[in-house]
């Protein structure tokens, strides 16, 4: 195949890319139009408050679920180390009365351990991601359940945290605005996400690992420690989740955590990275976290009940597959032509 072929190649996977960041797009703003015709309150300040806030655990999760994928590779350990996360912050906070920020810290780190763990078993042992990542869900979820005491662990009231709540972490950050602190830390971690992705080596590695690994391992790329900083920061993005889910609920609750890692999936691929790796954008992943958001939010207010919400958001899931599937299928067809 030769440099034209190549740049054929490439050229096709940035516009389908671009194509697909603008048909997620105007299926948000389609699904705005559709909800606000079908109901009044969709559009009022605090329901657009509330899809924001919704938006915020689901968003972080899905930020670090894209570079997974973009190495082709799955995480479903994502939700679990969340609330693992928030619950080791509850016992440094309020069980050994440590300052807030290092209860904080510990929990990130925490989520930074367990993803760690996902990349080695993967990178090291060869376990398949599936595989690898259910069984750190598992994990994670006993180690919530055994490290509470299966009790939620409250934030209030403590010598630790009495006069600086952990709620006050989602206040209001411009005066006469009430607009939540995790809305902005979601943003935050979007744009340090993107210009990770975008501009850092680890960023063009996981691209390079997800388009081809083995050619990649040949170029000299040692892949098995790139693949592990992949997952290892995916656990770092789901402990920054059981930052903002700890804040939201003022506790941690060990029960919670799984059904997130779905609807994170959910969030990426809606938002066009490819789950057979190799092309992905954080753009794209917050538009599919906000569809996502949208959507639940729209069907509650029509009071569509519970299980078919989840019937029409496994369809979107589904269809968007699918169109990933027939996108991939054009490009090497047009690769294949060019060459």
């Amino acid at each position: 195949m030769d440099v034209a072929a190549r740049a054929t190649g490439r050229e096709s996977r940035l516009h389908s890319a671009a194509t697909q960041k603008i048909l997620a797009f105007g299926g948000l703003i389609g699904l705005f139009v559709v909800f606000s015709l079908a109901s009044p309150y969709f559009l009022t300040f605090d329901n657009m408050m509330g899809i924001l806030l919704a938006t915020t655990v689901n968003g972080v999760l899905a930020l670090g679920a894209t570079f997974v994928i973009i190495t082709a590779g799955i995480d479903l350990s994502v939700g679990t180390v969340m609330t693992l996360s928030a619950v080791m912050i509850g016992v440094l906070i309020t069980n050994w009365g440590l300052p807030i920020s290092l209860g904080l810290l510990g929990g990130v780190a925490t989520g930074a351990l367990a993803g760690l763990i996902n990349g080695l078993t993967v990178s090291k042992m060869k376990v398949p991601p599936f595989v690898a990542t259910l069984g750190m869900m598992m994990a994670a979820k006993g180690l919530s359940l055994v490290i509470s005491g299966s009790k939620p662990i409250y934030f209030t009231g403590t010598p630790a945290v009495r006069g600086l709540a952990m709620d006050s972490l989602l206040g209001s950050v411009i005066p006469g605005l009430d607009v939540p602190n995790a809305v902005f830390y979601l943003f935050g971690a979007a744009i340090v996400a993107g210009l990770i992705l975008g501009r850092t080596i680890l960023g063009r590695y996981a691209f390079a690992i997800g388009s081809n690994e083995e050619a990649t391992r040949l170029s000299g790329v040692n892949v098995d420690f790139w693949k592990a900083a992949v997952y290892m920061l995916a656990g770092i993005f789901s402990g920054l989740g059981g930052v903002i889910i700890g804040s939201r609920l003022n506790s941690a609750q060990p029960a919670l955590g799984a059904g997130y890692e779905l609807d994170a999936i959910a969030a990426v691929v809606i938002g066009g990275t490819s789950l057979s790796g190799g092309e992905g954008t954080i753009l794209g992943t917050i538009i599919g976290a906000f569809i996502m958001s949208v959507l639940t939010n729209g069907l509650r207010i029509l009071s569509v009940p519970q299980e078919w919400q989840m019937v029409v958001t496994g369809g979107i899931v589904i269809v968007a597959v699918y169109a990933d599937r027939l996108r991939r299928q054009r490009e090497d067809r047009m690769l294949f032509e060019g060459g």
